[in-house]
């Protein structure tokens, strides 16, 4: 395995501390609607994050941060295209995190910005290879938010990992398309997701910040 590789593998780990485990991307209010109440629903609802929705969005954000990472306009447009507060809140609060860990353990100085512009700067500062990092990058997405549904549906681990492996296909598709893709093509038409992110802000009973 090339040092490249063993470097996405360290940063888009679960253990790398950005936070991710305590979001849910809203899938926690969807969770208790019954819209996600098993695997199959769970993976439905993964995919079409990753292929309509935020994983699409970052994905080619990512990218033009990775070949343009001096641009400010790229994060302030990852700040608006967050379609509710907590959504706002999850992509900064993991951006800082992660921009601040890089640099003090693997260099260089790092400004804080919304997570996928921050993980496509730092990948371009150390010369890793872009296809590669937006690929893994999905992939950690979509792991996190199968192990948010494994811990609220709650589902089995087994049938967790087996979401994620089906995933895989899609991820790569995803990544490559985003790495094809102009500025101009970003956008979202996940409508029940971020209405879902929106009412977990006045949710009750939960678990996960987001």
């Amino acid at each position: 395995m090339s040092d490249a590789l063993l470097t996405l593998a360290a940063w888009l780990s679960p253990s790398y501390p950005v936070g991710a485990f305590s979001y849910s991307h809203g899938f926690e209010t969807a969770i208790a609607d019954g819209a996600i109440r098993d695997a199959a629903t769970l993976e439905g609802w993964v995919a079409d994050t990753l292929e309509h929705g935020a994983g699409r969005t970052d994905a080619i954000l990512l990218v033009h941060a990775f070949r343009a990472p001096g641009d400010e306009d790229l994060a302030d447009l990852a700040r608006a295209l967050a379609p509710s507060a907590e959504r706002l809140m999850e992509t900064e609060a993991q951006g800082a995190a992660f921009a601040a860990t890089t640099a003090a353990a693997w260099g260089p100085p790092m400004a804080p910005a919304p997570y996928p512009v921050a993980v496509g700067r730092a990948a371009s500062a150390h010369g890793l290879p872009l296809g590669d990092t937006a690929a893994l990058y999905l992939h950690a997405f979509a792991a996190n938010l199968v192990s948010a549904g494994v811990r609220l549906i709650p589902l089995g681990q087994t049938a967790g990992q087996g979401i994620v492996a089906r995933l895989g296909p899609l991820v790569r598709a995803v990544a490559a398309e985003a790495v094809a893709a102009p500025l101009d093509d970003i956008g979202s038409a996940l409508i029940l997701g971020d209405i879902a992110a929106m009412r977990h802000e006045t949710q009750a009973v939960r678990l996960f910040r987001s």
